[in-house]
């Protein structure tokens, strides 16, 4: 995918989930942060940001914030991405190359699974998830304790029953780490959930991405970690 009207700036501080302000041009400026997750480890007073300028006049924020630099590498932090990277290159994934056709938002049971996808008469669910969080190479998600997350996965399993193939796709928003592991540390159920679904035959994958400042498009698989297998 491709933002239009990129510029940079330097990060000051995030009053909320929101919200941040960073200086652009020698000015402070009030921005829309495109994540809701904490990303502390990547907004730190300055930090090189990437924005995007809004094309609504009509908006309270002109720009959003949407990618930091952890010292050279580049970090997509636009929740939206992954799943536009995924719209954009799903059939480039094993198992997904002679899909037919390709929806997204689908309801199954009390969640919306992000796609749904056929070939002939095998139904998938693909559910997306966007990794910004990166330790010695190691991508880690989720930063935050998802109960959103849980509960997708556990959809995913129970889809299995009903005759689809399931997937999460964890996307890491940068290049660089070589091994994707839930984050045991940060949400115990969720990972936990994770090695179930996968045992249960949910494919769990893992991809990194060619990111630059105006940019982000799908990279290689990345090795996925759960502690019951190598």
């Amino acid at each position: 995918m491709k933002y239009q009207n990129i510029l940079t700036g330097t990060f000051i501080e995030r009053p909320n989930r929101f919200i941040a302000y960073v200086e652009v041009g020698g000015k402070k400026e009030r921005c829309h942060v495109k994540n809701t997750g904490r990303c502390k480890e990547l907004l730190i007073p300055g930090a090189k940001v990437v924005l995007s300028v809004s094309d609504s006049p009509s908006r309270a924020t002109a720009y959003d914030l949407v990618g930091v630099y952890k010292e050279k590498m580049l970090v997509n932090i636009d929740s939206q991405a992954p799943n536009k990277v995924i719209a954009d290159s799903i059939r480039r994934i094993p198992g997904f190359e002679h899909i037919e056709e390709i929806r997204p938002e689908h309801t199954y049971g009390d969640s919306r699974i992000d796609f749904f996808a056929k070939s002939g008469d095998v139904k998938k669910l693909v559910e997306v998830k966007g990794v910004t969080l990166e330790n010695n190479g190691l991508a880690l998600f989720p930063d935050a304790p998802t109960e959103r997350g849980l509960k997708h996965v556990k959809e995913l399993e129970a889809s299995l029953k009903d005759g689809y193939e399931a997937c999460i796709i964890f996307v890491i928003q940068m290049r660089g780490p070589t091994v994707f592991s839930p984050n045991y540390e940060m949400h115990e159920e969720f990972a936990l959930e994770v090695e179930k679904a996968h045992a249960s035959g949910v494919r769990v994958l893992a991809y990194d991405c060619e990111v630059m400042n105006d940019s982000i498009s799908l990279g290689n698989p990345v090795k996925v970690k759960l502690r019951d297998h190598s």
